[in-house]
């Protein structure tokens, strides 16, 4: 006999549970389906060596909104974080190093090192970023305004305008930069010195298979300092366990309400009837009923591979064909002997508590981008690496440690029809040498390590192209056109059919906000139609 649910989720990651966990908070029968055998998608923690564990895809937390973690009670299942001393440490090609962070003085003193006008700069350009950020934090669990939907739309779009419109005409031009202009272009205005630009411009190819030249690339740079921690505006920090113990915290708070978490159960197919979702088949054969399905999977992978192309509208699949998805990640994890010895600064410090940034200029970011679309990767690709185990002593054996190397720009696919599975570990040695050459023994002191290439993280993960944010974060797939302009409000064009992940509304990262706006949207849409037929 065939069971049934009041919802069915596709994908255990973080904004699935969240979903999850919101409609089972309402009443809800709930199951999530997730393909792998641990629940978290990309935010997980798992062992890749013998007595060394670390956060496999997702690595670092900031954009989890505190709406997610107060109503889960994420605290009260482990969930801590430990922030960062500083932001980010960049050693120079000059021998010299930068760090970001830590303060206002802290910063504009390291800001001096290369220019007095740049540390002078630094209060104003905060605040101007600062004033923009605030007014997307408010927006985050906001479901955009549907377009086509007539007046509806036009009261949705006026009152998420409001704070636009009451933006002082300085910081509405702010606003305009930020979501026209490259990252350069913007950086320019505001400083001069290389390294201090290529300290705030890493944050704009973060993710984004793009130069900081990229027109558009700004708002990317934005929508990475819009998170907190601990009530810390921007502020990063390590989750204590890996990102694996917010999935792990959040699973708790979803069987506490009863949600049925089904691993090893890919979904083979959205099964819909008469244009409406009726559940999912099972790669097994297994079919669920259920009037709800919400598919915490990008957008690509659903309505490519997911749902019968028949029950979609001719433009709608035309315009998913056109769906740009692709990030340019290449991402790694190493077992270490020792913590590496930068030559700029090669004794332990703050610095192995940041984000290590290999990626001194903007002009260094531009040519990673362009050698990967000329031949796959860069010689010199972009390296940020992370070293938790300087503060999570559990992830690593005493005086070893663990690090994460999430790398830019590689090609989602290569160019020539080379295949990633025999390009794999050329690239991660071309990531080793690059370290290598900021810190002389580097090489030797990785016991073993983890590769990702783009192609991986898409067998792995679902993520189409190694997409980490499950889709391009340009203009024209953002906010109320993010996925498609007319479905920006979870909503798919079959009916019962729901988007909750990161290829809708704010976008990417460790938020949630898809998952709470799109268990909204549903139980929004319960209440018309029990208000109706009930």
């Amino acid at each position: 006999m065939t069971k049934t649910y009041d919802a069915l989720i596709i994908g255990g990651g973080h904004n699935g549970l969240t979903c999850a966990f919101y409609l089972a908070r309402a009443g809800l029968s709930v199951r999530v389906l997730e393909a792998r055998a641990v629940v978290g998608g990309a935010a997980v923690t798992e062992e890749f060596a013998p007595g060394f564990r670390n956060s496999t895809a997702s690595y670092t937390v900031s954009l989890l909104q505190p709406k997610v973690i107060a109503d889960m009670r994420l605290a009260d299942y482990g969930y801590r974080v430990i922030e960062r001393p500083i932001s980010n440490f960049l050693p120079q090609e000059d021998g010299g190093y930068l760090k970001l962070g830590g303060g206002m003085l802290k910063t504009q003193e390291e800001f001096r090192k290369f220019s007095a006008r740049d540390a002078e700069a630094l209060p104003a350009y905060y605040d101007a970023l600062e004033r923009i950020a605030d007014i997307l934090r408010s927006l985050a669990l906001k479901a955009p305004p549907n377009m086509g939907e007539g007046l509806t739309t036009l009261i949705a779009a006026a009152a998420q305008g409001r704070p636009l419109a009451s933006l002082p005409l300085e910081a509405k031009r702010d606003l305009l930069d930020m979501f026209a202009k490259s990252a350069r272009g913007m950086l320019d205005q505001w400083f001069e010195s290389e390294a201090v630009k290529a300290a705030f411009g890493f944050d704009a190819v973060v993710g984004n298979y793009a130069s900081p030249d990229t027109p558009g690339s700004a708002y990317v740079l934005l929508h990475h300092v819009f998170g907190e921690v601990n009530g810390k505006k921007g502020a990063w920090g390590h989750a204590v366990g890996g990102m694996g113990a917010i999935t792990g915290a959040m699973r708790q708070a979803c069987e506490k309400l009863g949600v049925e978490i089904s691993l090893e159960s890919p979904v083979a197919e959205v099964l819909v009837d008469g244009g409406k979702a009726v559940g999912v088949k099972l790669v097994s054969g297994e079919e669920l009923v259920a009037p709800i399905v919400a598919a915490n999977v990008g957008p690509k992978l659903l309505y490519d591979r997911l749902v019968p192309q028949s029950a979609l509208p001719e433009d709608f699949r035309r315009r998913m064909r056109g769906f740009k998805a692709g990030s340019g990640t290449f991402r790694m994890n190493v077992a270490l002997s020792e913590l590496p010895r930068f030559t700029c600064l090669p004794e332990p410090g703050e610095h192995h508590q940041s984000g290590i940034i290999i990626a001194p200029t903007l002009d260094y970011m531009d040519r990673a981008f362009l050698d990967a679309k000329r031949y796959g990767w860069s010689k010199q690709p972009i390296v940020e690496m992370l070293i938790p185990s300087t503060v999570d002593d559990t992830l690593a054996p005493p005086g070893q440690h663990v690090a994460s190397l999430f790398c830019q720009q590689f090609a989602p696919e290569l160019p020539d029809g080379r295949s990633w599975d025999d390009e794999r570990e050329v690239a991660a040695d071309c990531i080793i040498d690059t370290v290598e050459a900021h810190a002389p023994g580097f090489r030797a002191s990785v016991i073993a390590r983890q590769v990702h290439s783009p192609l991986d993280l898409e067998r792995k993960f679902g993520l189409i192209g190694g997409d980490i944010m499950h889709g391009n974060m340009g203009l024209d797939q953002l906010w109320a056109a993010r996925p498609v302009l007319g479905h920006g409000s979870y909503r798919a064009p079959v009916k019962g059919l729901y988007m909750c992940g990161a290829g809708t509304h704010p976008g990417g990262g460790v938020t949630g906000a898809p998952g709470h706006n799109a268990a909204a949207a549903i139980l929004k849409d319960r209440s018309v139609l029990g208000r109706l037929f009930g």
